[in-house]
């Protein structure tokens, strides 16, 4: 082939077994001046290549490595109340959430304000320079310390001219990425259309258009008329999709009830393991129960709970319940669609508040905590705070927390120091079985007083020729069981 040979050469002389076409004429030739028409099935299907166009590179040391893009963020919070620490503690916990979400973060800034600007969140001065801080780092997403209405978020995003999400996104966006199960996916799901639903906006005709009459595509009676606008399309499938999550997260949770009810029919008492996220909850129900749940440093890293039995020094037997970590501003939708899920904490009879002991301020988290405890009705129950990491937190914060809460314990899920009073504390703590019983148990029904020694406080125990008889405090139901063996003369 000469060096002048163009794609047409190229092609015909890669093909030297083509028959000519009628007339002697070869199709490929472009001096014929003809094309055939009428080629085989075969050449009309065949992929070729087109010369010219590969980009693979000849040498290795050119190759680029690349990573999966992270998006650049600069951070901004206003701060209404509260010291000039608490902002920059709130909006350092802003960096590590989205850090956690697989952000880098470039800036963050912090506004005074009595109260957030109705219209862009910061004002319309500070929005324009906000804007001229996104041009300068290559930002391509502002992230607001707190939850905007969807004016602000679009009216903000009119003046940044890059992706504006405040707060609640961001935490939604973490749950998304760490739900595992599928009860936990649809409660993520759900929280994340309640947040959608009265943000959702369109752009020009595209959300504008009807679809009625003959538009519609043919449907018939119940199809025809004005139609709706595409933006109310959207809405209704979203309320549907919700409706249709809220009865599986209600199914999902029968299972989870009935075992808690056998749990209570059998007097196993229930505690829940609550606190800030990345307090060292998981890593605390390892340490108690070798239960092997994922721990990690990171925000949020469980979001399914995992229940384990756990008996303490003096013999007692609970149920110890890990579950999702709370924050501060914890968006409602997550708290609603969370319900089933958080209903282990509120129906349990004892919480351990695992605090995080090395942070720079506990006393700011215990208070988020509780703050959520108490709007999911369990801010009356009994609560021991864990004073955790010990081994690395500054012993004069830990000092501080002490006075502050009298109920509490130091310990270390790392090393192990202070769970044997832990243990001991929660034992004391747990509520004791209020029917005292005196039962001859027949040696055949060894399983019941197993039962006694796992369910209630045994006070003695004697083996008799007819059985064992014991005597003990249980609860009504293994009572009721028990009625049957009670001797003639007990008192």
């Amino acid at each position: 082939m000469s060096a002048s040979a163009g794609p047409t050469d190229a092609w015909r002389d890669a093909r030297p077994d083509r028959e000519a076409g009628p007339g002697g004429v070869d199709p490929f030739d472009p001096e014929s001046g003809e094309i055939d028409d009428q080629l085989d099935l075969a050449d009309r299907a065949a992929l070729r290549r087109v010369a010219g166009l590969r980009t693979e590179l000849e040498d290795i040391t050119e190759v680029e490595y690349r990573a999966l893009r992270l998006e650049r963020v600069v951070l901004v919070g206003v701060w209404t109340e509260g010291g000039a620490r608490d902002a920059e503690n709130s909006l350092i916990e802003l960096a590590a959430l989205a850090e956690t979400a697989g952000s880098a973060v470039l800036e963050g800034m912090i506004q005074r304000r009595h109260k957030p600007d109705p219209a862009t969140y910061i004002g319309s001065g500070k929005a324009r320079e906000l804007r001229e801080i996104v041009v300068s780092t290559g930002a391509d997403t502002v992230i607001c310390d707190g939850e905007l209405s969807p004016g602000q978020l679009i009216q903000l995003e009119d003046v940044v001219k890059v992706k504006v999400i405040d707060r609640t996104a961001l935490i939604l966006d973490i749950f998304a990425q760490h739900a595992r199960s599928r009860e936990g996916k649809a409660q993520v799901e759900l929280a994340q259309m309640q947040y959608l639903l009265p943000r959702l906006r369109g752009w020009g005709e595209s959300m504008s258009r009807q679809a009625g009459g003959r538009v519609a595509g043919g449907g018939g009676i119940g199809t025809r008329g004005p139609g709706e606008t595409k933006i109310e399309t959207d809405r209704r499938r979203i309320r549907n999709r919700m409706a249709k999550l809220r009865r599986e997260i209600a199914h999902m949770g029968v299972a989870r009830a009935t075992m808690r009810k056998d749990r209570e029919r059998n007097g196993v008492p229930s505690v829940a393991i609550a606190g800030y996220t990345n307090a060292g909850k998981s890593s605390l129900l390892n340490r108690l129960t070798g239960a092997g749940v994922l721990v990690d440093n990171a925000l949020f890293a469980t979001l399914d709970p995992t229940v384990r039995r756990v008996s303490t020094p003096g013999g007692r037997t609970f149920t110890l319940t890990d579950t999702v970590g709370f924050v501060r501003h914890l968006p409602h939708q997550l708290v609603e669609a969370f319900h089933s899920t958080l209903e282990e904490v509120s129906r349990s009879d004892l919480i351990v508040h695992v605090v995080d002991g090395a942070n720079g301020d506990p006393e700011a988290q215990i208070a988020a905590v509780r703050e959520v405890l108490a709007e999911i009705g369990a801010g009356d129950l009994q609560e021991i705070i864990a004073i955790n990491k010990a081994d690395i937190a500054d012993p004069d914060v830990v000092a501080r927390v002490q006075r502050r809460e009298p109920h509490s314990v130091v310990v270390s899920a790392r090393t192990g120091e202070g769970l044997d009073k832990l243990l001991a504390v929660i034992e004391r703590d747990l509520p004791r079985p209020d029917v005292k019983v005196t039962a001859l148990v027949p040696y055949e029904k060894g399983k019941l007083v197993a039962r006694i020694h796992d369910e209630g406080e045994v006070d003695t125990v004697e083996h008799l020729p007819s059985g064992t008889l014991v005597r003990a405090r249980v609860h009504a139901a293994l009572a009721a069981e028990l009625k049957q063996y009670v001797p003639a003369d007990a008192p």
